[in-house]
């Protein structure tokens, strides 16, 4: 009987066929960058004030800024107020009894508001996330933040069920479906709903990736592999910031953003399927058609006696969540763990999510953000040879939350500052995360190391869902 691990080494552990994979691997990768902050960009903050209309639907002939200076009242600054307006006069009053001030009670905005006239389309302007909704800003973010933990609880099961590709290729089309909807929505409740469900694609891609990537790579190239394909996430990054400076129209900019997702239908061809689990559903002819194909891509001789042993594998005894907590030690490992994650995705998804409040250009800071997660995520592979796993982990939630705490205390008028204490958290929070992956699939046992992957995600996305 011939095992799977004794095939991937007479194909190579990271050969030509790996690269591939990596590559096919990373390109969705680059693309979930999109969806996870597109809406950033989508709800910058606008100048507005109530709706001056009833004043418009006089015959009075008073100049905008009359009619402006008749409808809403000025801030302590000397700007209209943004949230409200005088108090609309009775049908019979006379322009002369607007004028002399009988009529200044205020009230919240009730016909809506106005925005620049040259204002592009944004979530902001067109859904008038403004005032008493302002809210719904927060809160469509953490729909999105719980999308991704459902897509977690969902899409783990299921690819073990129907298998690695098969899984992603759902994805894909959720990417695609979901996402070209949305940018079609007619209403903010609507488009909430859509990004609930393109965010649990999103989550379940995340895993399902690494998992069909490790399964082909072997141990001594697997976190280079996975490290390198998570970095294109960070070019994603960079690219988004390009893609938001060039299309400001919200609806234009969420199909310029997903409708690549449609250039990957050739997946269902060119992408492989995990030979590892071929065994494990005892499809032995399939998993050996597919390692003769890796064989031969990776200019490698797979010998017929091997194949000709390859044996279904026993996939042996599943945990669950509760096997994290019954022994002592585990249980003090998953704890501590837990804490990790957290505070991870608390300092990333904070800095990440806040990228237009550190005093720059947002455009720029995004761009700067992408760029410094790239030596981020690939040093850390250094920085767990050099000084282990712990002190690793513990160096960069230390540094960034050190980062994370002066910004607190640096005046807004020293934009510069802030901003290059955001970056270095940033990196720190990057850097961080990779580690987090590592750990946590070298410390639990593989039985419940899926359980573990769950429960992380809920743990990490409860943090950025708390941030939101």
């Amino acid at each position: 009987m011939a095992q799977f691990s004794e095939a991937l080494a007479e194909i190579g552990d990271f050969g030509r066929f790996q690269i591939q994979l990596m590559i096919l691997l990373s390109v969705p990768n680059f693309l979930t960058a999109f969806y996870m902050f597109a809406q950033v960009f989508m709800v910058l903050d606008e100048t507005h004030h109530c709706s001056v209309d009833w004043v418009k639907n006089h015959t009075w002939n008073l100049s905008a800024a009359e009619q402006l200076s008749l409808s809403v009242p000025l801030d302590a600054a000397g700007k209209p107020e943004p949230c409200l307006m005088f108090r609309p006069p009775p049908d019979g009053a006379s322009l002369e009894d607007i004028l002399s001030h009988r009529f200044n009670e205020t009230q919240a905005c009730e016909m809506g508001w106005d925005y620049p006239e040259d204002r592009q389309p944004s979530l902001m302007n067109e859904f008038n996330l403004v005032c008493d909704r302002k809210h719904l800003k927060a809160t469509s973010q953490s729909v999105y933040m719980a999308g991704l933990l459902m897509g977690a609880v969902i899409f783990g099961p299921l690819c073990d069920w129907i298998g690695r590709k098969a899984t992603i290729l759902v994805q894909l089309l959720f990417f695609a479906l979901f996402g070209l909807a949305t940018a079609f929505m007619p209403s903010f409740e609507l488009y909430m709903v859509l990004r609930f469900a393109v965010a649990t694609a999103v989550a379940g891609y995340a895993f399902s990736n690494v998992t069909l990537l490790t399964e082909w790579v072997g141990p001594s190239w697997r976190t280079q592999a996975v490290v390198l394909a998570q970095c294109t996430f960070s070019l994603g990054q960079m690219a988004l910031a390009g893609l938001a400076y060039g299309v400001r129209n919200w609806r234009l900019f969420q199909i310029a953003g997903t409708a690549p997702v449609l250039l990957l239908f050739f997946y269902f061809w060119a992408l492989p399927e995990s030979a590892r689990w071929l065994l494990t559903r005892g499809r032995v002819e399939e998993a050996k058609r597919v390692l003769q194909k890796a064989a031969s891509v990776n200019k490698r001789k797979l010998s017929p006696e091997l194949l000709s042993q390859l044996a279904p594998e026993k996939t042996g005894p599943s945990g669950n969540a509760l096997d994290l907590f019954r022994h002592p030690q585990l249980r003090k490992v998953t704890l501590i763990l837990f804490s990790v994650w957290f505070v991870d995705s608390l300092g990333y998804f904070g800095l990440s999510l806040q990228v237009g409040d550190f005093g720059l250009d947002i455009y720029l800071t995004q761009l700067i953000f992408g760029a410094v997660e790239v030596p981020a995520r690939y040093s850390s592979i250094f920085m767990m040879q050099w000084f282990g796993r712990k002190w690793s982990q513990l160096g960069t939630l230390v540094l960034g939350g050190l980062m994370c705490i002066t910004i607190i205390f640096i005046p807004a008028d020293l934009p510069v500052v802030v901003t290059v204490l955001a970056v270095v958290g940033k990196f720190a929070t990057a850097a961080g995360f990779t580690i987090s992956y590592v750990y946590s699939a070298e410390l639990f046992p593989t039985v419940i190391r899926r359980a573990w992957g769950s429960w992380a995600s809920h743990q990490g996305l409860a943090a950025s869902s708390r941030h939101s």
